[in-house]
């Protein structure tokens, strides 16, 4: 039997989802939730610029959360807006639906969130017996299940370096004042204050470090600007000389005076940016990337491109989407709790080949 979904949030990865629902054996789509009034009452086949699906999105909370559903796919806005996501997906597990989420990327792995944090949302699973689960490309799978994966082949890890290597240019999101990419590289942006930067990407480390049974000695960032020497133009402007063209930083996770686990982001607007940063080895630039450094050693590259679409952001959003997706049958069989990856067995995605062609 088909699980029914409520899609909440018809951002990229909320529209790039519902196309997929619309046509999955495994799936049904039961609601989609809005927030923007002018997107109220709209067929969300049209939202997503496809045929009519015969289903109205809705801005009207109560009575989306009331419909029959197994679960609620909540794709809001960032960690920056922590208190409005964890009452939403609150509200939702109080629904009786298990939730699976990509927007409180902190909560990949809850262990080193504040407490203050989780209370709401661990009381709400308690309370309704589901389950939630965060997750997400990186952080999530890209820098938590790969690279757990790659070091279970291992007899010996003396580093794991997890890596994305992409160009932003054709992102529409804010990445000025987070990342500090088109601002003058002496404006210091959000990220570039540790306690924000491990926070927001940086919980895949201690998680690693769990899972292998090692113990941290401390977690630490650096943050490195490249600026522009002539403008660089890409979809939504220019970046102007002097101006922060890329951005490299590194979460590295410290044990015996080494750095063991290191999560490392170079992030550039169009290719022709920071030069002589890392870039992938063996396919287009746009990947990520797991090296091990062992017995053996190991590199990995992954690169996530949508269907006729070159546009790594757009691949990388759908992968995010889907993996959160795909995860709903397997909440079942957890506790009532917020769950990470180490909670759930190997998701293979059910009903992902079909023999009929789309």
């Amino acid at each position: 039997m088909a699980q029914k979904v409520i899609v909440w949030g018809t951002g990229v990865v909320g529209k790039l989802v519902i196309r997929e629902l619309l046509d999955h054996p495994q799936f049904e789509l039961a609601g989609v939730i809005v927030h923007d009034s002018a997107k109220d009452g709209v067929d969300v086949g049209e939202l997503i610029g496809g045929k009519s699906a015969g289903i109205a999105a809705t801005t009207d909370v109560a009575a989306a959360l009331a419909l029959d559903a197994d679960a609620v796919a909540y794709f809001g806005p960032t960690a920056e807006f922590a208190v409005q996501n964890i009452e939403n997906m609150s509200a939702a597990l109080r629904s009786g639906k298990h939730v699976v989420s990509t927007s409180m990327t902190p909560l990949v792995y809850p262990k080193p969130c504040p407490p203050g944090l989780l209370t709401e949302l661990e009381k709400a699973c308690a309370d309704s017996g589901k389950a939630c689960f965060t997750t997400g490309i990186d952080p999530g799978f890209a820098n938590d299940l790969f690279p757990m994966t790659l070091m279970g082949v291992c007899g010996r890890v003396d580093s794991v370096r997890i890596q994305e290597l992409l160009d932003y240019a054709n992102y529409a999101g804010d990445y000025s004042s987070t990342m500090g990419i088109g601002a003058p590289v002496e404006q210091k942006a959000v990220l570039e204050y540790p306690e924000i930067l491990v926070f927001a990407w940086g919980h895949t480390i201690p998680m690693i470090a769990d899972a292998v049974g090692v113990e941290l000695d401390r977690i630490d960032t650096s943050y490195e600007k490249w600026a522009a020497t002539e403008p660089i133009e890409f979809p939504h402007g220019v970046i102007q000389p002097g101006h922060c063209a890329a951005v490299r930083f590194e979460i590295r996770g410290w044990v015996g005076g080494e750095a063991k686990i290191v999560i490392e982001h170079v992030n550039r607007i169009t290719n022709a940016a920071a030069p002589d940063w890392p870039r992938a080895s063996s396919m287009d630039n746009d990947v990520y990337r797991v090296e091990i450094k062992g017995s053996p050693n190991i590199v990995q590259e992954t690169a996530f491109r949508n269907e006729g679409d070159d546009d790594p952001i757009a691949g990388g959003c759908l992968a995010t989407g889907m993996r959160a997706i795909n995860a709903i049958p397997y909440l079942d069989d957890v506790d009532a709790k917020l769950v990470t990856a180490l909670d759930l067995p190997l998701i293979p995605g059910s009903g992902t080949i079909r023999s009929v062609a789309r």
